[in-house]
């Protein structure tokens, strides 16, 4: 059977961690962030992404030991 963890998680990681580089390259942008009322949503989210990828991961590779 298709585990599709792998590449959920393998996406999700890279994804994330692309955006948490942005949010955090773009921080001092206050002009970028007005809209969102001054919170740097890409980092915040990149972050997410970023976690939710490693737990996918981790999961995947939980489940092949057992």
């Amino acid at each position: 059977m298709v585990d599709i963890r792998i590449p959920i998680g393998l996406m999700f990681s890279i994804l994330g961690v692309l955006i948490t580089v942005f949010g955090f390259l773009t921080r001092s942008d206050g002009g970028m962030y007005h809209r969102s009322l001054g919170i740097n949503v890409n980092l915040i989210m990149g972050v997410v992404m970023l976690l939710f990828g490693l737990v996918m991961l981790w999961f995947s590779q939980r489940k092949k030991k057992v």
